[in-house]
């Protein structure tokens, strides 16, 4: 039945998973096992948050124990944080996994943390939205040429080489909702993943990124549009999850922001759908005691949205 409402928008729709935090004594086989299952079930892709005390794995640690145990699972990062990163190691480090498990590694890009406790971990010197544009250059040129010299207004390379580099170029995604990060994404990123915001806002955000993209003479693939959908299910506090909503988006509702169960996604996903996006990652609103069974729903429940 849900597949029939979106074969109509003749679009592939791809959903992933957003990373669950360990919730028992042994996170590293915790994670494991996680992994292990997500491959096995088939799902598109996990993404991994850049959260320092939250207790899962570091992004890029995670991204490429995850990958070296699968052989088709696709894995990214939602959202890393790049301002305070040394962006010549963070080219090194996705060049690494991308010639190691090619096709596989989703990089998505954000200004900061999502928190205060985790802003405190990346630390800049200088305006963080231009160290983040200039860092995303630099990322860029090292993952696309032979050899790089730049000398910018914060990083200075000289004949500055990533070997080995993919043979295809990295997809670079950015997160972000306020008009100045999406036309950052229309003039230099290759797609785009938002977070807390309702379908009518999404579809506004494509096309601000439409536009931005248009200016600059370039063009955002049309499937490169997509957002996290936070979903309650029973044993997660609906307040507590309503509370972080309302954190990020206190001038909106937050019921329109986060999913009531899987009919609620289903139905969100639907309206992203109308408004443009196909790409998905849904994330539990709080921690899953039952994270295999979480799995098994998901297949079951999200599973024939995709086209």
């Amino acid at each position: 039945m849900r597949k029939a409402r979106l074969a109509s928008t003749d679009v592939k729709v791809r959903i992933g998973i957003g990373s669950i935090g360990p919730s028992g004594s042994e996170p590293g086989a915790e994670f494991d096992e996680f992994v292990d299952a997500i491959e096995k079930a088939g799902i598109d892709s996990l993404w991994l948050p850049d959260f320092v005390s939250q207790g899962g794995p570091d992004a890029t640690i995670g991204m490429a124990w995850a990958a070296a145990r699968t052989q088709n699972l696709k894995v990214g990062t939602g959202v890393l944080v790049l301002p305070g990163r040394n962006p010549s190691l963070v080219a090194a480090q996705l060049a690494t996994m991308a010639v190691l498990a090619p096709k596989r590694i989703l990089p998505a890009f954000g200004v900061r943390a999502a928190t205060k406790r985790e802003r405190q971990f990346y630390p800049v010197d200088g305006t963080r939205a231009d160290v983040f544009e200039e860092a995303l250059v630099v990322v860029r040129r090292l993952l696309t040429e032979e050899s790089v010299t730049h000398h910018g207004a914060y990083f200075h390379l000289d004949e500055a080489r990533v070997v080995p580099r993919p043979q295809k170029p990295l997809d670079l995604w950015l997160g972000g909702r306020a008009d100045v990060g999406l036309r950052r994404v229309g003039r230099l990123a290759d797609g785009w993943l938002g977070s807390f915001l309702t379908p009518d806002e999404a579809a506004r955000a494509r096309t601000v990124i439409e536009d931005a993209a248009r200016e600059s003479g370039r063009e955002v693939e049309d499937d490169h549009y997509g957002t996290n959908i936070s979903i309650v299910l029973p044993g997660i506090d609906p307040d507590t999850a309503l509370q972080r909503a309302v954190a990020q988006r206190p001038d909106v509702d937050p019921k329109s922001l986060v999913a009531d169960g899987w009919d609620g996604a289903a139905e969100l996903v639907r309206r992203y759908v109308e408004g443009g996006l196909t790409k998905f990652v849904v994330r539990p609103a709080g921690p899953v005691a039952d994270w295999q069974g979480f799995i098994d729903e998901f297949t079951a429940e999200m599973g024939p949205l995709e086209d």
